[in-house]
C-alpha cells in the first residue's frame, strides 16, 4: 500500500516537472524580449559632473588659505 502510494506521488511529480517545460508559458517568458533601460546615462553624467564640481570646490578651498598671508593652515 506504501509503495503504491509512493509510486503515485513520483509519477504525479515527474508528469508536473515534464507539463512545466514543455508549456506554451514557459517558453514565452523565456523569448520575450529585455526590458527597457531605466536610465539613459543622463543621470550618471549629473552624478559625476556634481562630484567633480564638489571636489573642485574642496580643492579651491584647501589651496585659497595657502595664498592668504595671514592665515597658518600648518
Amino acid at each position: 500500500m506504501a509503495s503504491s502510494r509512493v509510486f503515485i506521488g513520483v509519477l504525479m511529480a515527474v508528469f508536473a516537472i515534464v507539463f512545466a517545460a514543455v508549456s506554451p508559458s514557459a517558453r514565452a517568458q523565456s523569448m520575450a524580449p529585455a526590458p527597457a533601460p531605466v536610465s539613459d546615462g543622463t543621470s550618471i553624467d549629473q552624478g559625476i559632473a556634481c562630484v567633480l564640481m564638489l571636489a573642485a570646490l574642496v580643492l579651491t578651498y584647501i589651496i585659497h588659505p595657502l595664498d592668504a598671508p595671514s592665515y597658518n593652515l600648518f
